[in-house]
């Protein structure tokens, strides 16, 4: 008795959809490639990251520089002369875990990247499926512990938009206070990445989700739809943020270069 074939596989780009199914995984691939890109040249200029009262998030908290922004003074003596240095290099691969391991950014550049698949219900370049159960894309579970570090950034980049409102006299170095473009743009900062680390799925289930009857814990119950209402728009969040901080550090890069004006508004 012969056997019936239910269901073959489809060929790589392969799929019944009628819409132009690519455009989606190809902007995921520019938009992610140009912030590669220029993150990375941005972290191995070590310059141009301070203007006046401002700090680039890319630098943020700057542990060691020589810029006044710095907590422990200039590059320590223990750093191998071989090695480029930059005050990015010890803070930048926090923030970058947390988006990497990131739930949404998952299956967002499996596709773009990786054509795992390419979009769904578009044949994909591999008969298996691992997922994410072996190495190295079981390490995609320690998003949960990033996510700590990634509110921790989102405290000190709070800190620096207070900082931000503080500007010193040259002529006497005393400091008042004052709102310009730039005090604006890191505020707009945090909040952006403020709404994406807050509409995290890992803080969504560390408030609420974790439990069987969440409406026996009122408290508990606000925060859940608190987190779930920006979990909503994450996707949204996750890109508005990722524009954001490197326009933040773009608009600090080109006052420092004399390039732009920072508007004094107050």
């Amino acid at each position: 008795m012969s056997s019936i074939q239910l269901f073959r596989p489809r060929a790589f780009g392969e799929t019944s959809r009628r819409d132009i199914w690519w455009i989606q995984p190809l902007a995921v691939f520019l938009g992610f490639s140009a912030f590669i890109v220029y993150s990375t040249w941005a972290a191995f200029q070590n310059a141009h990251y301070t203007f006046g009262p401002y700090l680039s998030p890319f630098y943020s908290p700057e542990i060691f520089g020589d810029s006044h922004h710095a907590l422990f003074g200039p590059k320590p003596g223990w750093w191998p002369g071989w090695l480029p240095f930059s005050p990015a290099f010890l803070i930048l691969w926090a923030p970058a875990g947390f988006r990497f391991t990131c739930y949404y950014y998952r299956g967002a550049y499996y596709k773009a990247f990786w054509a795992d698949p390419p979009n769904c219900a578009v044949g994909e370049p591999r008969k298996s499926y691992w997922g994410e159960n072996s190495f190295p894309l079981i390490m995609q579970n320690i998003h949960r512990y990033f996510f700590y570090l990634a509110f921790a950034f989102i405290v000190i980049l709070a800190y620096d938009a207070w900082k931000g409102m503080w500007f010193e006299d040259p002529a006497t170095g005393a400091t008042s206070f004052g709102i310009g473009i730039g005090t604006l743009v890191l505020i707009v900062n945090v909040l952006l990445l403020g709404s994406y680390t807050l509409g995290c799925h890992s803080l969504r289930h560390l408030v609420g989700g974790r439990f069987d009857h969440l409406s026996a814990r009122p408290g508990r119950m606000k925060a859940y739809h608190c987190v779930s209402c920006l979990n909503r728009k994450h996707m949204l969040w996750a890109w508005l943020s990722l524009f954001w901080v490197g326009f933040t550090d773009v608009y600090v890069r080109l006052c420092s270069m004399g390039i732009w004006t920072d508007w004094r508004i107050l």
